[in-house]
């Protein structure tokens, strides 16, 4: 009877490793893409049209598209909101004496980082891709119901965020934002001193 138990000890130890092996490639794999944001969009666009592609032409499994809009809203809030909220801020703080437009330059930093917004979206719609093969999740509903209530809420949550970031003087975008890297050799016209 005791070598059952070490015989499943030894499967359980193996799967472990080669779970945490798989882990490790899958981290490896998502720290070299980091830089590439472009590429890593445009993939997940790609990604998010042979999904589309499919619900279209099975002509079901809204549920899970809602179920998905809904979730890719709740990232977009958190992506356009700022890591510490300026409205419970300022509750923790207390009142504060009135400030001025010169005051010291403060980065917005994100409550989900572009690249955590990028890999749960990815995740989101890879899952949402799967569950359309199986019919349990291809619940029968009036699919234009889901898309107007879905529209509201989207309008409604961006029209409360948009005045939140009105009423606390932050933009979630930097734009111009000055780049380091390889700068073009001056020109034989510049280094000449004539024009």
């Amino acid at each position: 009877g005791g070598d059952g138990v070490s015989d499943d000890d030894a499967t359980v130890s193996a799967v472990r490793v080669l779970s945490h092996a798989l882990w490790r490639r899958y981290q490896h794999f998502l720290d070299k893409t980091t830089p590439f944001i472009m590429y890593r969009w445009i993939s997940l666009a790609g990604i998010a049209f042979v999904y589309a592609l499919r619900v279209y032409f099975l002509q079901g499994f809204y549920i899970i598209t809602y179920g998905l809009g809904i979730y890719v809203l709740q990232l977009l809030i958190a992506f356009l909101s700022p890591q510490v909220d300026p409205e419970i801020q300022q509750i923790v703080d207390g009142p504060t004496l009135p400030t001025r437009g010169s005051d010291e330059f403060r980065p917005f930093v994100r409550r989900l980082t572009e690249f955590k917004f990028w890999h749960s979206l990815s995740k989101a719609i890879c899952i949402a891709f799967l569950l359309t093969f199986f019919s349990a999740f291809d619940v029968p509903v009036f699919w234009p119901v889901l898309l107007f209530y879905w529209l509201i809420l989207f309008v409604s949550t961006m029209k409360r965020q948009i005045m939140h970031m009105i009423k606390y003087k932050y933009v979630p975008f930097t734009f111009g934002k000055q780049r380091y890297g390889k700068r073009a050799p001056p020109s034989v016209e510049t280094t000449s001193g004539r024009p």
